[in-house]
């Protein structure tokens, strides 16, 4: 999957995150700048999710949202 998809979309992507990650704060999300490496640190973080699970998770919200092209 191409790591740029969540950039490319930020602005669509940064108000589902709070839909589907409601622990994350507007701060946060604003701070990850739109880059994949950085939600995956921060699901980690706050969600203490594994790298597997978070790719798992990341994957699944890009899909469900129509992002995984």
């Amino acid at each position: 999957m191409n790591k740029d998809i969540i950039q490319g979309h930020w602005k669509e992507v940064k108000g589902k995150l709070k839909q589907q990650w409601g622990n994350l704060t507007d701060d946060e999300i604003a701070k990850m700048n739109g880059t994949r490496q950085e939600l995956q640190g921060l699901l980690q973080k706050k969600y203490g999710y594994q790298k597997d699970k978070v790719e798992q998770e990341i994957d699944n919200f890009l899909k469900k949202n129509g992002w995984d092209e």
